[in-house]
């Protein structure tokens, strides 16, 4: 990847400009044309680099989620990859190295649809089923380092599941939450094309988004990379059986390691999961991986806490979180703009 591409995509992971011309903004700070930044995200985004450009949400303050995880004989992987694929409110699965070996990420809008999800899935592939909902953040999706592999920004303060109360969506919100889903078009004036699909105006879309941005419903706008095919290639959950009066101490003190881009506890699935503490983490070669395993284990006096490194070996899926399948979400907006226009004040009041 040459300088250019490394400083838009290093750059804008967050802070995205909510602006009527955004791509004029970023190319003004780059020193680059609108038309070559442009051209730049689209062949990034062609060629696997970046998932989009667009929205990361707080997924417990819009739904619920969960990490699932099969036991999935070799024969079968793909097949059984394809059907949990199926569901779009899957957003992430990848092959891991370990007896449970399909990892996946489920969010939906509802608890009763991610748990319908959960058996149907136990039901059509008869095979044993983790589901490992987040209990407290540690460190969640602040953007990532290019250069140097180590997450962009300080760490937020953590958070219990119980201290996040989903918000309640108007219809209105529902279908911009919809449209936002798969990215924002890479058009010079992508949030005008955003509110004319809604049939309301540019105005209230921005509006509505620094809204949510304030309100923590919405994490970070920018470009959304994918690590593996930007040459960080060994991606390891490093999971952790530490004592459960420990747990979030020790959460706290890994979550503010530079190599440490993701922590967070999850419970125990006795006999088959005995591990409570999750950290992702990105190196371009996993002996580099391994030895910063080895260097918390010694940092953090870890040494006689059993864990794992699951480093992933496949990507079937990633993306952002969708809460409604688009069929419905479609079907919504389509009966909205049947019904009335939607206005500003609908969003501002």
């Amino acid at each position: 990847m040459d300088a250019a591409d490394l400083d838009l995509l290093n750059g804008f992971q967050r802070d995205f400009p909510l602006t009527s011309e955004p791509f004029r903004v970023i190319a003004g700070q780059l020193g680059r044309s609108e038309s070559e930044v442009l051209t730049a995200l689209r062949r990034l985004q062609a060629d696997g680099k970046i998932s989009r450009v667009g929205a990361v949400f707080a997924t417990r303050k819009l739904g619920v989620s969960t990490l699932a995880a099969l036991a999935v004989p070799a024969m079968r992987l793909e097949t059984v990859a394809a059907l949990v694929n199926a569901y779009p409110e899957v957003n992430h699965n990848y092959q891991r190295e370990h007896a449970f070996n399909l990892w996946f990420v489920l969010t939906a809008a509802l608890s009763a649809r991610l748990q319908m999800i959960l058996a149907e899935i136990r039901e059509q592939t008869s095979l044993p089923l983790l589901d490992l909902p987040l209990l407290e953040a540690f460190h969640i999706d602040l953007g990532f380092d290019l250069r140097h592999g180590e997450r962009k920004l300080p760490v937020a303060e953590p958070q219990t599941a119980q201290q996040t109360a989903p918000v309640l969506l108007s219809t209105l919100d529902r279908h911009l939450l919809a449209a936002l889903q798969p990215g924002l078009s890479l058009v010079s004036r992508p949030y005008l094309a955003l509110a004319q699909s809604l049939g309301c105006s540019e105005r209230a879309v921005l509006a509505r988004l620094r809204g949510w941005l304030q309100q923590g419903i919405i994490k970070r706008v920018g470009v959304i990379v994918r690590h593996r095919e930007l040459g960080y290639r060994a991606n390891a959950m490093v999971v952790w059986d530490i004592p459960d009066a420990q747990v979030s101490a020790v959460g706290r003190a890994l979550a503010v390691e530079a190599g440490v881009n993701l922590c967070y506890r999850r419970p125990r699935r006795l006999p088959d999961w005995p591990y409570n503490l999750f950290c992702m983490m990105h190196g371009r070669e996993r002996d580099e991986v391994l030895a910063q395993i080895d260097a918390l284990r010694a940092r953090h006096r870890l040494a006689t806490c059993p864990h794992a490194a699951l480093f992933s070996t496949r990507c079937f899926r990633q993306r952002g979180a969708w809460y409604l399948p688009a069929a419905v979400a479609g079907s919504e907006i389509r009966e909205h703009r049947r019904a009335a226009h939607c206005e500003a004040v609908a969003w501002t009041s």
